[in-house]
């Protein structure tokens, strides 16, 4: 893990801390990254929507592995 001094409002800091329940200062952070960092890679995703074309059929997916037998 790497190191980072990063200097916030501490009145920011301290409704962040409150508002996802983290027992430190730290853990608040990597909480909001994370959830930042996942939110947009779901935008990303809903963003492709109806731009991709499938060949394939579900059931093809889910019964069509002939490595199966």
């Amino acid at each position: 893990m790497q190191r980072a001094t990063v200097t916030l409002p501490q009145d920011l800091l301290t409704e962040l801390v409150e508002l996802v329940g983290a027992r430190s200062k730290t853990e608040a952070v990597l909480t909001a990254v994370k959830d930042e960092i996942r939110q947009r890679k779901l935008a990303r995703i809903k963003a492709m929507a109806g731009k991709m074309e499938f060949t394939t059929t579900a059931d093809d997916l889910r019964h069509g592995d002939r490595r199966l037998g």
